[in-house]
């Protein structure tokens, strides 16, 4: 044998092992080829880039402010928009390459930063850019320009105080009055013409404002309001209850760094001269009304903590009412009455509370809020017979009303690393008291008689709320939790005298019961073409309200269900200028308190109003077609919309046999419909001048019905059908005088609508305001009048089983005022 050979030769195991790296480094080698192949097969052509906007001091957001995205190598412009409301924004379909992103807006320094986009992953969240203030600047430029009003989702529409000078100085409700699709009669706010609106203060019911109502709005200063989003399609973030959309107050709120506050001070007179005269034996109306409305807010800001107090008294004397109403029978009685209601009105607010930033992640806030309304009516109304030949009746009372609110809120806000990824945990609660007390002077023809009786009610709520929100590669998800204990004992306590008409028997003590939970979640999609929000809530109703056993009519009664609320929101994007979205949401209207209210209320006295313990929600399924155009300098914003409601809640006047009272009770009457179009159009004609333009057509209608009323003794009312196509139109005007002085002109026309069982005639008003900064805009000063000419007047007919009258309120409507604010 060769001994070379045999050398050479390889053990067995050293065979196996060379075999088995071999087939390693195989595998290896397949397993790299395979990976760069998965690598080159993800690569992507397009990317979407999003981030954040905020202060570089106090880490507030600041919206719309000018995001640029230029190309690195020769600066060539590639893409751009504007931040939202919370700061954000979206590039969409950007090349992967070398960028430059430029952030700009008034009164800070640009910021500029470089960006690679390369092509492993179809999204880009950038950190959160922070811009620092160019004090220089600051104090020297005005900015005339601002924000469209319609959001460019569509789904609401935000009006700045600041602009609205012929309010300033009076009410939140005022302040209402020059809002495009916002209309006021009788203390109630209506959006295209349906009333059922849920108020909110800074995104959450109070009782300010009222659980599931709206009631003290022309109480309650606005002088401490940034602005007004009216929301006519909610999504199911926000409570299901309001069929006609939600009107969302937001108080202003300093981002100013160290010391600083406003002081403000305004004054006027209202009812200049009388309108229309007495009827005999009626004490003199009220004429020159005066109004005060001092105002104080206080803000300290750090780094760490920002702390503010804000404090309101508005005291004012109004002709609340002066009603003229004829009522005709149809065995020929006439019956003429005239209502008149001298108020007297001090309304103190005051809010104090603190944010504290623990750190670039984590913010608690604690707040409160104390207020009283006191209120004093004097009130007259006479009955005379057809030709006033004849006094039937003097009833005069006093009301002397006491609320008092208090409000305690926790806040606490964690941002995570990403941008727009949050959770916010919220409590609140609300104690809230109504004492109120009314003395009655009932002189017949054959005695006088003195009667009163007392009203004492208590109201707590508690709210709890959980909200998480996360950003997606094309959008973002939100969900959250609700639950909400609202309790209202009250007791009503009549002392009749010689002969009295009050329903004594209908008296006594009743408890209100709700409790609500409910969970949410919404998920928003977005591409560069198109937008899609959709949304459910599922809630749980169950509401109890126990009744004094013994009333003379009504026994306890509630409801309770578990019903869903979904809304849809989809957008098409056009081009950058044209856009279409398509909105449906389905929400309820739950009977309020005070429209369960077994007592009747003899505000007047022989057209009664009493609540209905057997009254059920109404259901509304909403739908919207809206168009936005952007020109330069203006847009132009239409929509087409339809409501269906089932079980609508009106309040139907019936009468009893051998009797001419006339009793005003809560009912549900099937089916009604809403449908109508609305349109914007706002355009910058010249920079001295610019313009508003609002207008909503709306067909309403009423099925027919036959309701049993059971107060106060059983008896059937019933209606035909109604119905009547109806419009209303605002016409503001904004012109930029000369040393920083601004004018404002109001026109408002609405024109006849349907109410139930009947009509509301035609109205008409002008307001006016002139404004004018000094000092850069730390001192103003200004004045305005509403309803110059003293045209607006509430003229009514309603037709009833048996009945007709007619009425027309020619309550206070003109005011002038004259104020001063002062900023440091």
């Amino acid at each position: 044998m060769n001994k070379g050979i045999l050398l050479k030769a390889k053990s067995p195991k050293q065979f196996y092992m060379k075999s088995l790296t071999s087939l390693i480094q195989k595998l290896a080698l397949l397993s790299l080829m395979l990976w760069l192949g998965n690598v080159s097969q993800a690569q992507v052509t397009s990317v979407s880039i999003s981030g954040q906007i905020k202060h570089k001091t106090n880490t507030t957001v600041l919206p719309y402010a000018n995001i640029i995205l230029k190309t690195a190598k020769d600066s060539a412009f590639v893409t751009g928009t504007v931040s939202n409301e919370e700061g954000r924004f979206t590039l969409t379909n950007v090349k992967p390459n070398d960028y430059i992103l430029t952030v700009s807006l008034v009164g800070f320094n640009v910021a500029k930063q470089k960006i690679f986009v390369g092509k492993l992953s179809a999204f880009l969240d950038l950190p959160v850019i922070e811009l620092i203030e160019n004090v220089q600047t600051l104090g020297e430029i005005t900015v005339q320009g601002k924000a469209d009003e319609v959001s460019a989702k569509m789904d609401k529409k935000v009006f700045s105080i600041a602009n609205n000078i012929s309010q300033s100085g009076g009410s939140i409700l005022q302040a209402m009055q020059s809002v495009p699709g916002v209309t006021i009669e009788s203390g109630k706010v209506s959006l295209r013409g349906n009333d059922k609106v849920t108020i909110l203060i800074d995104g959450k019911q109070t009782a300010l404002t009222g659980f599931n109502a709206q009631y003290g709005l022309d109480n309650i200063p606005a002088s401490n309001i940034d602005k007004i989003e009216v929301i006519n399609n909610p999504s199911s973030k926000y409570d299901a209850n309001g069929s006609a959309g939600i009107i969302n107050i937001i108080m202003k709120k300093n981002i100013k760094q160290g010391f600083n506050g406003k002081l403000g001070l305004a004054t006027g007179l209202g009812a200049l001269w009388q309108r229309q005269d007495n009827y005999p034996d009626v004490r003199p109306q009220y004429t020159m009304t005066p109004k005060i409305n001092p105002s104080l807010a206080l803000n300290y800001r750090t780094n760490k903590i920002n702390a503010f107090v804000q404090v309101d008294n508005l005291y004012t004397h109004t002709l609340n009412k002066n009603e003229y109403t004829t009522r005709t029978y149809d065995d020929g009685t006439v019956i003429k009455q005239q209502l008149k209601r001298n108020r007297d009105t001090n309304f103190f607010n005051s809010k104090a509370g603190f944010d504290w930033f623990l750190d670039s992640q984590n913010t608690l806030t604690v707040s409160g809020l104390f207020g009283t309304e006191k209120i004093l009516d004097n009130g007259d109304e006479p009955f005379f017979n057809g030709d006033f030949s004849k006094r039937l009746r003097l009833w005069t009372f006093l009301e002397d009303e006491l609320k008092t609110t208090a409000m305690a809120t926790l806040a606490y806000q964690h941002k995570f690393q990403d941008a727009g990824h949050l959770l916010n945990f919220g409590y609140n609660y609300t104690f809230h008291r109504e004492d109120e007390k009314y003395f009655f002077t009932n002189a017949m023809p054959t005695f006088t008689g003195k009667d009163s009786f007392k009203l004492l009610s208590d109201e707590t709520v508690s709210d709890f709320n959980l909200d998480y929100i996360k950003p997606l590669k094309f959008g973002r998800v939100e969900t959250g939790v609700k639950y909400r204990k609202r309790d209202i004992p009250t007791n009503m306590q009549f002392f009749p005298g010689v002969n009295s008409p009050l329903d004594s028997s209908a008296g006594g003590p009743a408890t209100y019961k709700e409790s609500i939970p409910a969970v949410y979640g919404n998920l928003v999609f977005e591409t560069r073409k198109l937008e899609a929000e959709i949304g459910l809530r599922m809630e749980y109703v169950s509401v109890n309200y126990q009744v004094s056993p013994s009333h003379n009519t009504y026994k306890s009664d509630g409801y309770s269900y578990t019903q869903p609320f979904p809304n849809v929101r989809l957008g098409y994007k056009i081009s950058d200028n044209h856009q279409l979205t398509f909105l449906y949401n389905r929400r309820v209207d739950r009977p309020n308190e005070v429209d369960i209210r077994v007592f009747p209320k003899y505000d007047d006295a022989e057209i009664i109003k009493v609540g209905n313990p057997a009254l059920k929600p109404q259901f509304t399924n909403s739908l919207e077609l809206g168009y936005k155009t952007n020109f330069s300098r203006g847009y132009f914003y239409t929509s087409l919309y339809h409501k269906i409601v089932d079980g609508t809640i009106t309040r139907i006047s019936s009468t009893v046999p051998n009797s001419t009272l006339i009793y005003a009770i809560f009912q549900n009457v099937d089916k009604s419909y809403n449908t109508g179009i609305e349109m914007v159009m706002s355009k910058e004609i010249a920079p001295w001048y610019s313009l508003n333009i609002n207008a909503n057509i709306y067909r309403n209608q009423i099925n027919a019905f036959a309701i049993m009323n059971l107060y106060p003794t059983p008896h059937i009312s019933s209606s035909d059908e109604q119905m009547l196509i109806s419009w209303n139109t605002k016409w503001n005007n904004i012109i930029h005088l000369p040393n920083k002085t601004d004018l404002q002109v109001l026109f408002t026309y609405l024109a006849p609508d349907l109410i139930p069982q009947g009509r509301i005639q035609q109205r008409f008003s002008c307001d006016v305001g002139l404004k004018k900064s000094m000092n850069n805009g730390k001192h103003e000063v200004f004045v305005n009048a509403t309803d110059l000419f003293n045209t607006m007047k509430i003229k009514k007919i309603v037709n009833g089983d048996g009945f007709k009258y007619t009425s027309a309120d020619y309550y206070e409507t003109q005011v002038i005022r004259v104020g001063y604010n002062y900023k440091f």
